[in-house]
């Protein structure tokens, strides 16, 4: 039987994408058994509580997340009860459970030829499971790994704007991102809405998602399973200690000049800030 997740004519499509650009693709992981609403509910069960996150789902685009109203029911039940549960759910790092580690291997694995020859060695691989409700709003962030969002059930409609956008992305919050100093979601503006592209993904299609691509996520009228498969590699491990030097020359007082997209590798900012890593106390 075939296995295979990917297609050849999706690799080839991957591929003329990677790293830089959004890219829609198709999956065959629709008859998965772990990913079943109720496989899902055994799994947030299992895993421990710092890797749930649940959030009410009638969220604005733009939002801080200090303002993020508190879920009310727990995370077993708002699974089970998606359709009426009005929320979105996160299960991060699902390779900690032996089953999913497999599966995520196996997916990642069909990408590695393609991977390691332009960003190096796919290292931190990852896995996050969406389950969400009708019309449910993810706000308007970045995430510092390489990523695809494969949709398993329901829709989503993914808004991307361009990585290298310092109006929408301004450096000096992705410096302190890599600090530890501010969180991934973004302001949002109106303004911003002409210069994003909408992406809407079914059961068996799935999205590119660049390092650092800002994007906002609108679930359809029907409930929603989504898996991102995630990964960083020596490009994007290179181009977050950059900005993190950027951080430390800015305190400073100087104006340093932002990480150059890829294929630039940003290695000289990036070894001076690892080397200022192993001296500081």
């Amino acid at each position: 039987m075939d296995t295979r997740v990917f297609g050849h004519s999706t690799k080839v499509a991957f591929a003329d994408a990677y790293p830089r650009q959004s890219r829609k693709l198709t999956h065959d992981l629709l008859d998965e058994p772990l990913l079943t609403l109720d496989a899902l509910a055994n799994l947030a069960a299992a895993l421990p509580a710092e890797s749930i996150e649940y959030n009410p789902g009638a969220l604005p685009i733009g939002i801080a997340p200090e303002y993020v109203p508190a879920s009310e029911l727990g995370v077993v039940e708002t699974i089970r009860n998606i359709r009426e549960s009005e929320s979105w759910v996160v299960l991060k790092h699902i390779e900690q459970i032996d089953a999913y580690a497999v599966l995520l291997e196996r997916i990642l694995g069909e990408l590695v030829h393609i991977v390691g020859p332009r960003t190096g060695a796919m290292m931190q691989r990852e896995g996050f499971i969406f389950i969400s409700s009708p019309n449910a709003v993810t706000p308007f962030h970045f995430d510092p790994e390489h990523n695809i969002l494969l949709q398993l059930s329901g829709s989503k409609t993914m808004t991307l704007f361009p990585a290298e956008d310092e109006a929408i992305n301004p450096p000096i919050v992705q410096e302190a991102f890599h600090l530890g100093e501010h969180h991934r979601n973004l302001p949002w503006q109106e303004h911003f809405a002409e210069r994003g592209t909408a992406i809407t993904v079914g059961p068996g299609e799935a999205i590119h998602v660049p390092v650092k691509a800002p994007h906002w996520v609108q679930v359809g009228p029907e409930p929603s399973i989504s898996l991102s498969i995630t990964w960083r590699s020596e490009w994007s491990y290179a181009e977050a200690d950059a900005r993190a030097f950027n951080r430390t020359l800015r305190k400073l007082g100087l104006k340093p000049r932002s990480p150059r997209p890829f294929p630039a590798r940003n290695r000289a900012k990036a070894l001076a800030w690892r080397a200022m890593s192993r001296i500081s106390p």
